[in-house]
């Protein structure tokens, strides 16, 4: 394995970590309608847990409300159902052909809770982006012990490393940032 292999394949990983990241922010609910909201949301569909995607078209028409129209009519109390067991903390309202959720204004209670929740994931992707750097210093260093390269050269794909990690993890805070400043957002 070349360095420029083991760099290469960490970057990628780091970059994965840093989209996850993104995708869970997409998820949280920040006062405004989404249909990524909804990403989580399992539906009983004949038997297999669907995402409700996946079996109703998701569209947002206001800033505040979501309609889901189900392919199926027969659908539309499994996604009824979904919704209210899911953790989002919303009321479906149905009327046998589409279902209407209405995002409710958030409390600054409520944007607090969101706030940390979104700490404790961006500390997550942090965690996960150190631990690659120290997975690609440890490849570097076998690498260096196979003398397959000189110290000369471990050395400074160990800083090239370092220099990723903290493209990552700067990447990481301002995703971080752009997202908590729009929950705090009234």
């Amino acid at each position: 394995m070349t360095v420029k292999e083991i760099y290469s394949g960490h970057e990628d990983k780091m970059r994965k970590a840093l989209e996850v990241l993104k995708k869970e922010y997409g998820s949280l609910r920040a006062g405004r309608a989404t249909p990524s909201l909804l990403e989580k949301v399992l539906v009983d569909y004949y038997g297999t847990p669907t995402p409700v995607n996946q079996v109703a078209n998701v569209s947002v028409p206001e800033p505040r409300m979501i309609v889901i129209q189900p392919w199926e009519k027969t659908m539309i109390n499994a996604i009824d159902k979904a919704i209210q067991k899911s953790d989002l903390g919303l009321m479906p309202n149905s009327d046998g052909i589409v279902i209407r959720l209405s995002i409710p204004q958030l409390t600054q209670e409520r944007r607090s809770e969101i706030v940390k929740v979104i700490h404790k994931k961006a500390e997550e992707s942090r965690v996960a982006i150190r631990n690659l750097r120290r997975d690609a210093n440890d490849d570097i260093k076998k690498v260096e012990k196979d003398k397959l390269i000189s110290e000369d050269e471990a050395k400074k794909a160990q800083d090239d490393i370092q220099k990723l990690t903290d493209k990552y993890v700067k990447e990481v805070d301002q995703v971080m940032a752009t997202k908590e400043k729009e929950i705090m957002e009234v």
